[in-house]
């Protein structure tokens, strides 16, 4: 007989309806930042395997009762706070992510990031200090290349610090056709308007609000990565259940805010 899966917690109000645009508008903005050049790399999860993971508050966000795990690689462009503008060496940066899908007991949908690998130090120590968002030091590159057969777009990321030490990823994906009619699914591990996380100490919601993803069909050619073990997450099976590729939207994020607890049993 198969395994008994627990019951997970709910939260006490339905969640949010997944929407391919923003809920609303983020009129003063505290950051500011483009996410270009994304490569989403997505495999299916038990949500009990994830749950113990999840920030206190928060329980798995699943459709259809999955869950799943993202490995997300992208270049961030020009990152600034409040009315400045965005930082065009400090701010602009590759970055690969792992990350979860939550959602809280307002019923607010986000995800929580395991760890985020990044090429620029001086980020990495405010994330990690200021912050206590798993940002983590990496030797990082993105090449694009074309040929016969399209355009291909390689991430390539080696730690440094604070480890482990070594742990790499390498996905090349070739790009392929817009998507006009993105699935369900697509929307759901994509269209994310929110992350949920720890900001001094205090578990807090963060919302954000960008233009919605033009999405393109991709084809996995290569993928070499240790980041989602070295995440505390199960090793992957098999072949991502989806990936995708953007070319990027500039994103504002707004105040954060506290959520309400979910109980837990």
């Amino acid at each position: 007989m198969p395994p008994t899966v627990p019951p997970q917690p709910q939260p006490p109000v339905p969640a949010e309806p997944i929407t391919a645009d923003a809920p609303g508008v983020i009129r003063r903005a505290l950051l500011t930042q483009s996410w270009l050049d994304l490569a989403f790399l997505h495999w299916a999860a038990d949500p009990a395997d994830v749950a113990p993971l999840l920030p206190p508050g928060t329980v798995p966000d699943t459709l259809d009762g999955v869950t799943y795990i993202g490995l997300v690689a992208f270049r961030m462009h020009r990152v600034g706070w409040l009315h400045l503008p965005g930082v065009p060496y400090l701010g602009t940066f590759p970055e690969t992510n792992v990350r979860l899908y939550s959602v809280d007991a307002n019923g607010r949908r986000g995800v929580v990031f395991r760890s985020l690998d990044a090429s620029r130090l001086i980020p990495v120590a405010v994330g990690r200090i200021g912050f206590r968002i798993p940002y983590i030091w990496a030797r990082m590159e993105i090449e694009r290349r074309a040929d016969a057969d399209g355009e291909t777009v390689t991430y390539s990321s080696v730690r440094r610090w604070p480890g482990p030490r070594g742990a790499h990823s390498r996905i090349t994906v070739r790009v392929g056709e817009r998507i006009a009619e993105p699935t369900e699914l697509e929307h759901f591990l994509t269209a994310r308007w929110g992350m949920h996380s720890a900001f001094f100490g205090r578990q807090m919601y963060l919302p954000n609000a960008h233009p919605r993803w033009p999405l393109h069909r991709a084809e996995l050619l290569e993928c070499d990565e240790e980041l989602v073990v070295a995440a505390g997450l199960p090793e992957p099976v098999g072949d991502p259940v989806s990936v995708l590729y953007s070319p990027g939207v500039p994103v504002r994020f707004g105040r954060p805010a506290r959520p309400a607890g979910i109980p837990t049993p």
